[in-house]
């Protein structure tokens, strides 16, 4: 592993947990509200204080790489004792939506030195007792490439997720926003329904459930609250997901009801389905058909633009070096 500044999470549920397990407790420290969770964590090995201004204040001292891993209802608050007891320290976060943190952190002061970030790993439990240090082995950590971005710390955030075994993309925070609500935040509104369809079919319906209900539902099962925090932020490029999604049931309902065929659905999803399998990294973190990540020194000309284009190809981007 390629040992950098210390790193201070923010919250160390699973996220949060997962990465300080990942860094271990030589290069990185923590802070949870919860005591309970606190408690659990330094029982396993890893320094963690219920005491935010006094771990702002060491991540201040170290000159740490600051994680946010709170859910957004929080992160007001959190920011808030950042601006008070660490204002100039290098700051990211793990946060599933990425405009409204942008805001947040720029309303405070905060955006000289902050980078967003989130991975794209999780499952449908929360807490420290599910953290795990393989948790982002192979996902997609999107590190920003927004307008503002400092590039020494775009180049700390991309190194730490690399160090954890993710893949790096770049883009806009609003880029970010309206793909995610596409290929997550849309999957738990339909994960709900799903679910909620296959209880109004009563206990045979559930004794009949197999894999595709179970796949389709698995989302489902995270705490409502949880689910609330992660897509409802996310409400204008979520409603343009849904409005897309509910023109395509509706229009196979209709040709289902007046011709017996699900219409172009079933042949589009299925190109869709292709599609979507054959972006998937190959060995080696490169991109299927040969395609290298893209090395872009942050700082230089255009390295910003760079990211970007790299992004919206769905390449992988490494900082140089």
């Amino acid at each position: 592993m390629t040992v950098t500044a210390d790193v201070c999470v923010l919250g160390v549920g699973l996220i949060g947990g997962s990465l300080l397990r990942v860094l271990g407790p030589t290069r990185a420290f923590g802070w949870n509200r919860s005591a309970p969770t606190a408690s659990a964590a330094s029982e396993a090995g890893f320094d963690v204080s219920t005491d935010l201004a006094d771990t702002l204040r060491r991540a201040a001292r170290r000159d740490a790489l600051v994680v946010v891993g709170v859910p957004l209802p929080a992160l007001g608050a959190v920011l808030d004792a950042v601006a008070e007891h660490a204002p100039g320290v290098a700051l990211t976060d793990v946060v599933s939506v990425k405009g409204p943190v942008l805001d947040a952190v720029r309303a405070r002061g905060l955006g000289a030195r902050f980078v967003g970030g989130h991975p794209m790993a999780g499952t449908a439990h929360s807490g420290w007792g599910a953290t795990d240090p393989e948790l982002f082995r192979g996902a997609t950590w999107l590190v920003a490439a927004d307008d503002d971005a400092d590039p020494d710390t775009w180049s700390r955030v991309a190194r730490m997720a690399l160090d954890s075994g993710a893949r790096v993309v770049a883009s806009t925070s609003a880029d970010h926003d309206a793909a995610v609500a596409r290929i997550s935040h849309l999957g738990h509104v339909l994960a709900e329904a799903l679910a909620l369809a296959g209880g109004r079919g009563g206990d045979l319906a559930l004794a009949l459930a197999a894999g595709s209900f179970r796949d389709g539902t698995r989302v489902a099962g995270t705490a409502p609250a949880l689910v609330r925090a992660i897509c409802e932020p996310n409400r204008d490029a979520l409603v343009a997901a849904l409005d897309d999604c509910l023109a395509d049931l509706g229009a196979a309902r209709d040709s289902l009801a007046s011709t017996g065929t699900l219409g172009p659905l079933v042949d589009e999803g299925h190109r869709a389905r292709l599609a979507y399998e054959a972006a998937r990294p190959a060995g080696g973190g490169d991109a299927p058909g040969g395609r290298a990540a893209v090395t872009v020194t942050p700082g230089a000309p255009g390295w910003l633009e760079a990211l970007r284009e790299a992004g919206s190809a769905g390449r992988e981007v490494r900082p140089a070096g």
